[in-house]
């Protein structure tokens, strides 16, 4: 098992005003989040609450998974960027609507301005998937291709707006945003009224904040539990310095929680009702988004399957019940077959070595002989023959092997050993 990920607790000085009251326009309350529930009746899905056996047993208290990867256009930013759309004025909807994203958020924009019947112009970075840029098309947008990076593309589509007087839609730091998305958090109480424990990914804090905001004032006693991938926690040092800060240097395959800096607005609510906020590694996230697979039959993007990390991370460590968020599952496919090999290595399932054999008749048929003993099974082979490193006589050959966990790797390793290779990974 995984040693535990870091944890930011954070205890707000009780002097401090609460954070709904530092908030432009006025508080954000439970009653904001009732009436975005409201606007969204037949436009996004209650998604279904799946229970997991499995993940139960890990906790020792029941797990339910709250299946927004289900949603339309596969994550929750339906809702939040709806509520949005439809409180813009006459004006504004004829102006358009402008928006930066790689993925979930252009998504979630370009069908709900299609469904509002208001035009939409959807930045995303060059680079960005092309099943995303296709799906963000056909949902209705006008996409541009302009950045290397999301803070790239979000400059692009602020001056964008700027310059044309269309309304920019952010991704998560807006009253609208945020109240749309806490009509998860309404969902789960009324699905799971005995949950003790919500557990859900952060990246700006759009969605933590808005359950945050209608589970406290429901169920002050229900815990929420924010979760960031390690290479981009941008929460863990603004809540120790008490103010939003920038992290440079943001490396994940989490895109959708890669985000450098929490916004102004999420910031004060997360700091104030999130009850912490943990970190997970890329490892512990492939093996969550392969549990997703296997076990619950659901294709989950590696930040959508940030909760289950985390849960797999140190399981005794949360309240049962438990409910965790499933955030998305817009994943590209050709990512997701990466991710899958390094979840199954990290599982002890998917083995790399490369040995050195002499290049003689039969050299390979031996050791293949050594791996049939041990009941591993060959997916690849690959030969080398012209490397310097190699002597005249020699040849490299990379196995990839399917094995069967930790043990069966060192069993592998043991018996090339034994039989006189030397094994490099």
């Amino acid at each position: 098992m995984a040693a535990p990920s870091p944890r930011t607790p954070h205890h707000p000085s009780a002097s401090a005003p609460p954070a709904a009251d530092r908030i432009a326009g006025g508080p954000i309350t439970v009653d904001d989040v009732r009436e975005a529930h409201k606007i969204l009746s037949g436009v996004s899905r209650a998604t279904a609450m799946e229970g997991s056996r499995y993940l139960s047993g890990m906790v020792g208290a029941p797990v339910h998974l709250k299946c927004e990867n289900l949603q339309r256009t596969g994550s929750f930013k339906i809702r939040g960027a709806y509520v949005r759309i439809a409180g813009l004025s006459a004006q504004e909807r004829a102006a358009g609507v402008v928006a930066a994203s790689a993925g979930n958020h252009a998504q979630g924009v370009a069908l709900a301005a299609s469904l509002l019947g208001v035009r939409s112009t959807v930045f995303m970075p060059v680079g960005a998937p092309l099943p995303k840029v296709a799906a963000t098309r056909e949902y209705g947008a006008e996409v541009r291709l302009e950045g290397q990076v999301v803070d790239e593309t979000l400059a692009a589509a602020e001056e964008y707006a700027r310059r044309t007087g269309a309304v920019f839609i952010h991704p998560f730091d807006h009253r609208d945003i945020i109240a749309g998305q806490g009509t998860v958090g309404l969902e789960i109480l009324e699905q799971c009224p005995e949950v003790r424990s919500i557990v859900v990914g952060v990246g700006g804090g759009g969605l933590a904040a808005g359950i945050a905001l209608a589970v406290k004032a429901l169920r002050p006693d229900v815990k929420v539990i924010g979760v960031q991938a390690a290479g981009a926690a941008c929460y863990p040092p603004s809540l120790a310095a008490g103010r939003p800060v920038a992290v440079e240097g943001l490396s994940t395959m989490a895109d959708g929680i890669k985000v450098g800096r929490p916004g102004e607005v999420t910031f004060e609510i997360v700091r104030e009702l999130v009850d912490e906020v943990r970190t997970v590694s890329e490892d512990e996230l492939s093996s969550a988004l392969l549990l997703c697979l296997e076990r619950a039959k659901l294709v989950v993007e590696p930040a959508g399957a940030s909760p289950v990390a985390a849960l797999l991370a140190d399981p005794t460590s949360f309240e049962g019940p438990v409910v965790a968020v499933l955030s998305g599952g817009n994943v590209d496919p050709l990512l997701m077959q990466r991710i899958l090999r390094f979840g199954m290595a990290a599982g002890g399932r998917y083995l790399s070595l490369r040995l050195r054999l002499t290049d003689r008749p039969g050299a390979l048929e031996t050791m293949l002989g050594v791996l049939t003993v041990v009941d591993a099974n060959v997916l690849d082979i690959g030969h080398v023959r012209t490397d310097p490193r190699l002597g005249l006589t020699e040849v490299e050959v990379e196995l990839h092997l399917e094995t069967k966990g930790p043990a069966h790797c060192a069993e592998v390793r043991a018996a090339l050993s034994g039989a006189g290779y030397a094994v490099a990974e």
